[in-house]
């Protein structure tokens, strides 16, 4: 057609679309927007509650291990010991519990409900051994203690704690199963009266932290249970009427109470440790004064290496040893939180949940104990102050969690995922590189097809 443009080829050049309206841009991603959506991707993962219980108790353990070398060398030092004495004791029994977390994690839930009434039968039975005069012994004014030969002690109160886990979380689910808990007599019977022989025999031996523990682990489960508001009020009244008597008959105790926010060792220095303790925090600073570095451990500040060991991590590691503390514990409540949350099983729900309530309430007491904000209670850091007869119990109980975190079905295909290929060796080629895998990869072929999360 003449007038009209030719291209080299001579063809007429393609007509193209006119008034197609350009492609919208992507809008403009924030960044927060981003890492929170990563956040949340890897929150809803189903091996992130096993990472979050298994990682932050191993290293919460293993921080434990070297500031128990640190704090405890002068005391030891001073008792005519090697300095290493109290590392070399914690170290064995965090071998020892790390023993039974392995078999804690490979046990079936059925072995654990099968092990809740030996293990409660054999507390009571050690508690009641405390009281007979020639077994028994007395630390710091408390008879909880029974000699085992030598230098080694254990505290059977400790052991009390495990066993209203697993016995009311058994009791619990059993009841449960039968649709009995809509009854408050089921609901509080034998569970309270069996939690209150508990706190009896403790507190006969004078030791009202442990029991505050015990007292909070019985609201746990009873709130997980569904406990009415008015049932739940009426045990929370009774409790705290007793924990009133008490305080107000034991002048110790009431010495301890008048101690909160203070700032001077006063009269007597009744309040020298709380105070000491404010001290080591206060001069740590941001980053500490350096591992071993302690001023306070050197004889001013009571029970270093154990109560007060949060005193000596904030002195010698500062304030970024304390927050990393702090978040390592939240870690681990998070995941136990989320185990007895996501799980179908009633006793899951309830084990996973007892453990989670032990573990943070005894880990806010020992801390608010050392910030000043709560009276000292005389209970241990779990995983992290010197005592093996607390050390023990409690890695058991970071057994069941993991345990129960890998028992989820999302967790149960991942971890199928990373077991190695033994059917096929690496790096192989040839012939031998093209033939299927043997037999015992089926179960990783299976996981594949069931993994629905990306989980690699």
């Amino acid at each position: 057609m003449p007038g009209s443009p030719q291209s080299r080829t001579g063809r007429p050049p393609v007509q193209r679309a006119t008034g197609r309206p350009p492609a919208p841009k992507p809008p403009h991603d924030n960044p927060v927007l981003r890492v929170h959506r990563r956040l949340r991707r890897a929150w809803d993962r189903p091996l992130t509650a096993y990472y979050l219980i298994s990682g932050p108790a191993a290293l919460i353990t293993v921080l434990g291990l070297i500031m128990v070398y640190s704090a405890s060398q002068i005391t030891a030092l001073q008792l005519s010991l090697p300095g290493s004495y109290f590392f070399r004791k914690q170290a064995l029994a965090a071998l020892i519990g790390a023993g039974l977390l392995v078999a804690a994690m490979k046990m079936p839930v059925k072995l654990h409900r099968a092990l809740a009434y030996p293990i409660l039968a054999g507390a009571v039975v050690l508690m009641i051994l405390v009281q007979v005069p020639g077994i028994g012994v007395a630390v710091n004014g408390n008879q909880n203690w029974i000699a085992l030969g030598g230098s080694f002690q254990v505290q059977p109160s400790e052991f009390g704690k495990l066993a209203l886990v697993l016995w009311g979380a058994d009791l619990l689910a059993r009841k449960q199963d039968k649709k009995l808990l809509t009854q408050w007599k089921h609901m509080l019977v034998p569970l309270v009266p069996a939690a209150f022989m508990l706190l009896g025999l403790i507190m006969i031996g004078g030791d009202m932290g442990t029991a505050i523990i015990l007292t909070a682990i019985l609201f746990g489960l009873l709130w997980l249970a569904g406990a009415p508001t008015r049932l739940f009020a009426g045990v929370l009244s009774i409790a705290v009427l007793l924990g009133f008597i008490l305080i107000k008959s034991s002048p110790n105790r009431m010495a301890r109470l008048g101690c909160l926010g203070a700032t001077d060792p006063g009269p007597g220095d009744a309040c020298w440790q709380a105070v000491h303790g404010i001290y080591a925090l206060a001069s740590g600073g941001l980053f500490g004064s350096g591992l071993g570095a302690s001023v306070e451990k050197w004889g001013q500040l009571p029970e270093a290496h154990t109560d007060f060991i949060f005193a000596v991590t904030g002195e010698e590691l500062g304030l970024a040893g304390t927050l990393s503390v702090l978040a390592l514990f939240a870690a681990l409540g998070y995941a136990g939180i989320r185990v007895a949350g996501r799980t179908e099983d009633p006793f899951v729900r309830y084990a996973a949940g007892g453990v989670t309530t032990w573990i943070t309430a005894q880990a806010v007491i020992n801390i608010g104990a050392v910030l000043g904000l709560l009276p000292i209670a005389g209970v241990p850091l779990p995983l992290f102050s010197y005592g093996g007869s607390a050390l023990l119990p409690t890695m058991f109980a970071i057994g069941l969690l993991i345990a129960f975190a890998r028992d989820e079905p999302g967790a149960r295909a991942a971890l199928a995922l990373r077991q190695p290929r033994f059917g096929r060796k690496r790096g192989a080629r040839g012939p031998a590189a093209k033939r299927s895998p043997r037999s015992w990869n089926t179960m990783r072929r299976r996981a594949s097809k069931a993994r629905s999360s990306g989980e690699r």
